[in-house]
């Protein structure tokens, strides 16, 4: 049976408990997952911006995370403002889409997670880029 959300598990909730203006911040907050069965988070954001590293105009993607938890789960608030920071980082689509996966790998040691980051045509191209893990990290 799952069990309810405790007073406990906001202890490291800072950003939902900012009663001040939000600022960009490359820090993914969590809390626990109380649930022991395999369940799939998604998490969907078509506002993500970053700078294309040669020209510094601006890219847009529309970013996907779907996720098994094991012990933790990702605080949404802190994501929005984890995503925020990339606004104005100059960035390779295939780079930022496994940055994602790591930061978020480093922060939930997730069962599984995947990122999709579907990037807005530019030059005539559209760029979409997949990275999962666990994956094939030992090239």
């Amino acid at each position: 049976m799952a069990k309810n959300t405790k007073n406990s598990d906001l202890a490291g909730l800072t950003f939902l408990r900012s009663t001040g203006a939000a600022k960009p911040a490359r820090k993914l907050e969590t809390f626990p997952n109380h649930t022991k069965r395999d369940y799939t988070v998604t998490l969907t954001t078509d506002e993500f911006t970053c700078v294309c590293p040669v020209t510094g105009q601006p890219d847009f993607a529309k970013i996907t995370i779907r996720y098994i938890p094991d012990r933790k789960i990702v605080e949404s608030k802190s994501l929005k403002l984890y995503f925020w920071s990339f606004r104005n980082e100059s960035v390779f689509h295939e780079h930022l889409t496994n940055i994602v996966l790591d930061d978020l790998v480093a922060a939930l040691s997730p069962r599984w997670c995947k990122v999709t980051a579907e990037f807005a045509v530019r030059g005539g191209i559209a760029i979409t880029v997949d990275t999962e893990y666990p994956g094939n990290e030992n090239k």
